[in-house]
């Protein structure tokens, strides 16, 4: 199963994410299919490509919940 997901980047104590599709098996820090995005929590800066999630979404790829999140706060996403 495909998982639109939060991969970890950045120093210690200073994290940023990168929104990518993985395989669910794969672990956290794993090889991507794909990037999409990404996600600052500190200066709360993000960027996300929204006809490649759009895409993805459409596929079956399912998002966890912080990703959902971020999505719905961005708008991409209306539920």
């Amino acid at each position: 199963m495909l998982k639109l997901r939060l991969k970890k980047t950045g120093r210690k104590r200073s994290p940023s994410y990168r929104l990518v599709i993985m395989e669910h098996t794969t672990r956290r820090d794993g090889r991507p299919i794909e990037e999409v995005g990404f996600y600052n929590p500190i200066t709360k800066e993000s960027s996300f490509n929204n006809e490649k999630i759009l895409s993805w979404l459409k596929v079956g790829v399912q998002p966890t919940p912080t990703v959902l999140n971020l999505l719905k706060t961005e708008g991409i996403i209306q539920l």
